[in-house]
């Protein structure tokens, strides 16, 4: 391995009295203990004062063996290349602790001749010496001055540890109160963030406010006038129809007239066709006294095995070219049991009044009169609600009274012109949810003054005259004669419209929108496309379809869709011009998805502000 050659240089000063050392000695070890053994014999022969360091044996150095070694070669030290560094450092820090410890020469009372006839002159001359004479005091100074430039280094690392240290501590602090000043102003920030969104929601708040209260003002002066014209357009309506209908009169008053001319001269073919008018009409005031409920089922029966022959969602009875009841089994069989219920109460009511003296009449009129009152206002109906319950809570009126009175108030009246169909819908639906037996009582009035209320349809076919099926049908006769069509369709419409908002009402409903869903499902699968059941549809979608939208929504629509692929084709294929008002009615309601808005008069008012009064 190579070795380093190392560099030695004396712990002194490199000029003493202006007498400069040589960088570079060339010498042996054992020539410098000879030169330092003379330098002592020199110093102690030529001294007066005994010097604290003088040496009574000078140093025998030369006969010592350094490692075993003989040889007189020149004293060479190597080194590593790689440990130079730290061999200066240690040098550096030997030195230091020797700079305070080390012992001194005493060169006191050493001469030097400067004279060139000396003999010691010559004799030192002749042996070159490594360090020259330093006195005491000097010694002692350079002593002090290390010392001192110690203690001084010493007292400024302290210092400078101590500025270290306290510069720190200041630091962290300043670190600290940044972090603070920072959390407090994120924390600042977010409140006042907080705030300004408070603020900010208070202002939409009010505005809201304003802008709703606006709103109703508004919309309530709008009904103000729309009602006023509504009255001013029923009572020019009411005028046109009593004058038609005096003219009605007039004219069959004429034709009478004619006629018993006619049946003068005649007389033998008038009495022949008295006596069979007669007979006729004995049969039908005997049908007519008999319930309602009993004649449908009457009717059915006559149809024969109806329900046995059925194996499929509909009852069908073949009859010559067509079907004979139109109908699903499931909607048979809830219409039989209503209007079983209906037949047990009316005999019950039977029995109540033939066993009893009390006068129930009185109660029947306070219950119409109360049907007839409601509007579309909340508080209406609150009102009325409350009132119709105080009775139906009465002791003195029994509750088979009351029930069998309001079912057959609310059918009758929804053919009032004008009917509030929705608010009546909530006060049925909030009292059948306290009385919940009174809405199969309801709904089978219902179906007795309407057949579609089931659904169901009866076929031409299955009867023998035209009199007889528009009887099945549901329409009226007056004074001998068979209402005209578009009288039972407005009838008609108002039933579905009264049907179709008793489900839709979302409030506690027993008969609620599953049932009008289960209603819409039967009447597409089940019944045929004409006049009446077109009517029938376009009605109940007008008043339900806006909920039902809500509700099932994709699978409402594909029922709208389906409604517009069958029902409204098998329309346009009869090629009918009194189906033509229909068809666009139902078509528009599906195209322009009017299920989208809400029906008017859905949401009750909370004051219509007005002084007139509901006749």
């Amino acid at each position: 391995m190579t070795m380093g050659a190392v560099k030695l240089e004396l712990r002194c000063p490199k000029k003493v009295y202006k007498v400069s050392l040589d960088p570079n000695p060339d010498w042996s070890f054992e020539d410098l203990v000879s030169e330092l053994n003379a330098l002592e014999i020199k110093i102690n022969s030529g001294s007066k004062v005994p010097l604290p360091f003088a040496k009574e044996k000078s140093r025998d150095i030369s006969n010592w063996n350094s490692n075993g070694r003989t040889s007189t070669s020149p004293f060479v030290m190597r080194v590593f290349e790689d440990e130079m560094d730290g061999v200066d450092s240690e040098d550096e820090e030997v030195h230091d602790k020797k700079s305070v410890v080390a012992k001194r020469f005493n060169f006191d009372e050493f001469y030097l001749s400067d004279s060139d006839d000396s003999g010691e002159e010559s004799s030192l001359e002749a042996e070159p010496y490594l360090m020259e004479k330093v006195d005491l005091v000097e010694s002692g100074l350079l002593e002090l001055s290390r010392e001192h430039q110690f203690k001084v280094k010493e007292e400024i690392r302290n210092q400078i540890s101590a500025l270290e240290t306290e510069l720190k501590s200041e630091t962290e602090k300043s670190v600290s109160a940044l972090v603070r000043v920072e959390k407090y102003r994120k924390e600042r920030s977010e409140m006042e963030r907080k705030l300004d969104t408070q603020y900010q929601r208070n202002i939409a708040e009010a505005l809201d406010n304003h802008l709703t209260v606006v709103q109703r003002d508004l919309e309530v002066r709008s009904q103000i006038e729309e009602r006023k014209i509504r009255i001013d357009a029923a009572y020019e309506d009411a005028k046109r129809k009593e004058a038609e209908e005096k003219l009605r009169q007039e004219r069959a008053k004429a034709e009478a007239e004619a006629k018993r001319a006619e049946e003068a001269k005649r007389a033998e073919e008038a009495k022949r066709a008295a006596l069979e008018a007669q007979k006729r009409a004995a049969n039908e005031a005997a049908a007519r006294e008999a319930s309602e409920a009993s004649k449908r089922l009457d009717a059915i029966a006559n149809l024969g095995a109806l329900n046995a022959q059925s194996s499929g969602p509909e009852v069908n009875k073949p009859a010559g070219a067509g079907k004979i009841l139109r109908a699903a089994e499931s909607a048979l069989n809830l219409e039989q049991g209503r209007l079983q219920k209906l037949k047990q109460l009316d005999e019950e009511i039977q029995a109540l009044k033939s066993s009893s003296s009390e006068n129930f009449a009185k109660y029947e009129r306070q219950i119409s009169k109360l049907i007839q009152q409601i509007t579309g206002t909340t508080d209406n109906v609150r009102q009325k609600e409350y009132e119709l319950l105080k009775i139906f809570c009465d002791a003195r009126c029994p509750r088979s009274i009351s029930t069998a009175a309001l079912a057959k108030k609310v059918v009758s009246n929804c053919k009032r012109p004008g009917n509030p169909a929705f608010a009546q819908a909530y006060v049925i639906v909030r009292i059948t949810s306290k009385v919940p037996h009174a809405m199969d009582l309801i709904l089978a009035e219902l179906h007795r003054a309407c057949i579609y209320t089931v659904p169901k349809h009866y076929s031409r076919s299955a009867f023998e005259s035209n009199e007889a099926y528009y009887k099945a049908l549901g329409f009226q006769e007056d004074e001998g004669k068979i209402e005209s069509v578009d009288s039972y369709l407005t009838r008609l419409e108002s039933y579905m419209k009264l049907y179709g908002a008793i489900v839709q009402t979302e409030i506690d409903n027993v008969h609620g929108l599953k049932e009008g869903w289960a209603w819409l499902a039967r009447f597409v699968n089940a019944l045929p496309a004409n006049r009446y059941t077109a009517v029938a549809l376009a009605a109940f979608l007008h008043m339900a379809g806006y909920s039902l939208f809500r509700k099932y929504r994709n699978q409402f629509v594909k029922v709208l869709n389906m409604i517009s692929d069958n029902f409204l084709n098998a329309l346009k294929e009869q090629g009918d011009s009194q189906l033509n008002p229909v068809i666009v009615e139902i078509e528009s309601y599906i195209k322009d998805k009017d299920f989208h808005r809400e029906p008017e008069g859905r949401q009750l008012k909370s004051n219509l502000q007005s002084d007139l009064s509901v006749p």
